[in-house]
């Protein structure tokens, strides 16, 4: 079973959502924040990203840059910017881009979830960048960006979240990219109690995005329970923030591949390399978007090509089959010598966000020799590799658009 249960979330006021909400701390560089910041002065990311309220010359880590993110939220929350409900409640967040909707239920998991694995993980976290984090959900006492979560549709809940959205909601804002965003509260008991009996229901939920936020949010938890030396399982640091959305509504982009080597090999050599692993050809019609599982397009010398993959190199394996475990085991290792493409300066990533443009503007400029266009990882293939207890490569999912932050505040006190 699934612990997840109502908060008495910190909002933003009535009027000052689009104001105050915003994208998540690790979709900008300290540069690219510091400018949010300056052009809207309530913007959440001041909080998210504290070292903005300092000199360049003053460590984005320095014990300052988190006790400025602690006084900043006091104040927006003492001066009214930010108010608490007045009692536990679920969230239905509503996001809308171009025209295609999400919808997820806010509420708070449980760490001992995390840790005993019913809440399920794909991706291997890094220390170092859990670090910032924990230091910063520590020094705020509070959880600013919800962890993006994700569970095999229940009817119940499915038919609670149509009802729900018939009603107006709380608030109703266009944020940065065109996104729509809205709100509803859930607070009536019986509605509650199909959320919690639903979920004690669903054997396992799984992280599909925020796996560093969502494994600092635990860290925090048990030292509070550690320096607390007693404590029974209700306080509020044994929960983390996070957005629940059922399967049906999630759309995995694609997360591509552009690469600044070809390890001295020249175009025609790169494209006989890889015709004696797979079925190469010239795309007659412009660009190669890959259609299918098993497809790739592959962008060089300013061509396209459409990259197919043959059955007999897809393993069985729910890891080493993925689209870009092959593309990573195949080419990356083997002819260009990226080992570790999480670490190697060689590769870098593009969400299919940015669409393929970008992809031929990476390579066009010379910053690139060659980019691969990838078909997306499926949320049934996400399921497969956590369920087995797996990882998947880096940069195998890309989620948009992104939750925003500073809309719900858990505090752990």
């Amino acid at each position: 079973m699934a612990v997840i249960r109502p908060f008495q979330a910190w909002r933003p006021a009535r009027g000052l959502e689009q104001q105050i909400a915003a994208l998540p701390y690790d979709v900008y560089s300290r540069e690219e924040a510091s400018a949010v910041v300056a052009g809207r002065p309530l913007s959440f990311l001041r909080i998210d990203r504290p070292e903005t309220q300092f000199d360049p010359s003053v460590s984005t880590y320095d014990d300052r840059v988190y006790e400025k993110a602690r006084e900043l939220l006091d104040a927006d929350m003492r001066e009214g910017r930010l108010v608490q409900d007045p009692r536990p409640a679920y969230y239905l967040y509503e996001q809308t881009l171009k025209g295609r909707s999400q919808t997820g239920l806010v509420a708070c998991a449980s760490i001992d979830d995390y840790e005993s694995g019913a809440i399920k993980r794909h991706e291997k976290t890094r220390a170092v960048k859990e670090q910032d984090r924990i230091r910063h959900v520590d020094a705020c006492s509070a959880q600013t960006g919800p962890i993006f979560l994700c569970y095999r549709n229940h009817p119940a809940v499915d038919a609670l979240t149509r009802r729900v959205r018939e009603s107006a909601p709380d608030c109703d804002f266009v944020s940065d990219g065109e996104v729509r965003n809205r709100v509803w509260t859930i607070s009536d008991p019986a509605d509650i109690e199909v959320i919690r009996r639903a979920f004690a229901g669903i054997d396992s939920v799984y992280i599909a995005d925020g796996h560093h936020r969502c494994a600092s949010a635990v860290r925090v938890g048990l030292k509070r329970r550690q320096e607390a030396g007693t404590w029974t399982g209700e306080e509020e640091f044994n929960y983390f923030l996070s957005v629940l959305f059922p399967q049906d509504q999630l759309m995995i982009m694609d997360y591509n591949r552009v690469l600044k080597t070809l390890n001295d090999l020249t175009v025609d050599e790169f494209l006989a390399r890889l015709r004696e692993r797979f079925r190469v050809t010239k795309s007659l019609t412009g660009q190669a978007k890959p259609d299918r599982k098993g497809l790739m397009g592959l962008y060089l010398g300013g061509a396209w090509y459409k990259v197919e993959i043959p059955e007999e190199l897809v393993p069985e394996d729910p890891v080493a089959g993925l689209d870009v475990s092959i593309l990573q085991d195949q080419v990356l290792s083997p002819l260009l010598g990226i080992k570790d493409p999480r670490e190697d300066a060689r590769i870098d990533f593009v969400g299919g966000v940015r669409g393929l443009e970008e992809l031929e503007r990476r390579v066009d400029s010379g910053e690139c020799r060659a980019a691969f266009a990838m078909y997306p990882t499926s949320i049934e293939e996400l399921f497969a590799v956590a369920d087995r207890g797996l990882l998947m490569p880096p940069k195998s999912t890309w989620f948009e658009p992104k939750l925003l932050s500073g809309l719900f505040i858990h505090r752990l006190d």
